[in-house]
């Protein structure tokens, strides 16, 4: 039996990583059998990472999409669920920011940031759990923030994209739990990623890796059935990096 699992974000950092930890998980437990929907803006990207999961013997399908536009969230649907039938986990990683002096924030960063925070991740979520609903199985996972419950100074606009995330997860759980599907809200503190631009290297030594947040992903959704795993907390011992 395959689960059918649509990985937002999927080119880079955490989404690359929760993509192969899938892959090696399988390996070792030959009841499972994930099948991968690799979804990004960046094809090249996804492709790549297609491969590497192929090679450790996961199917894996890249789709090129934009979740900002519900036009590229209606055709990621449509082609996943008409070669595979269902959606069975939806990781909903995809997350975008721009970090500066709230005096300093346009219109153009505000849309950005919360044309894929918000509404791509809304309208996809919403698609996916209609379809999880009529068949009364699934989870759905939300890659936010320890920024969806703490606010920092140059995350202000993307700290209330998270803060929404939040609560979009806390009332889809109310409807989860009326027709068992899972919902969980994954709060990553400071991860190496592409995200971090040039900070990152001089940071990096005061922060997690994309695997340390993808294990326990994986393992979540590995879970027995009457299981449910609804937050997930992890931060850089060292505490949170302000800025």
């Amino acid at each position: 039996m395959q689960d059918i699992i649509l990985l937002t974000g999927a080119g880079k950092g955490i989404g690359e990583a929760i993509a192969l930890d899938f892959s090696q998980k399988s390996q070792k437990n030959p009841s499972f059998n994930p099948v991968l929907i690799l979804c990004s803006r960046t094809y090249n990207d996804i492709a790549k990472l297609a491969e590497k999961c192929r090679a450790l013997g996961t199917q894996a399908v890249p789709i090129e999409a934009d979740i900002a536009d519900l036009d590229d969230i209606d055709h990621l649907i449509e082609q996943t669920t008409e070669e595979f039938g269902t959606i069975d986990c939806l990781i909903n990683n995809a997350g975008v920011g721009r970090f500066k002096d709230l005096k300093e924030m346009t219109e153009d960063d505000f849309d950005y940031i919360m044309s894929v925070n918000m509404k791509g991740t809304f309208f996809l979520t919403q698609k996916v759990f209609s379809i999880m609903e009529k068949r009364r199985s699934g989870h759905i996972f939300f890659i936010t923030s320890v920024a969806a419950e703490m606010a920092f100074k140059s995350s202000s606009v993307y700290s209330m994209s998270k803060f929404g995330q939040k609560g979009l997860v806390e009332a889809l759980r109310l409807y989860g739990r009326e027709c068992n599907v899972k919902i969980t809200n994954v709060m990553p503190g400071a991860v190496y990623t592409p995200m971090w631009g040039e900070a990152a290297e001089e940071l990096k030594p005061f922060m997690m890796m994309p695997e340390d947040i993808a294990g326990p992903v994986v393992d979540a959704y590995l879970q027995p059935s009457r299981t449910s795993v609804e937050e997930i907390v992890l931060r850089p011992v060292g505490g949170d990096i302000n800025s």
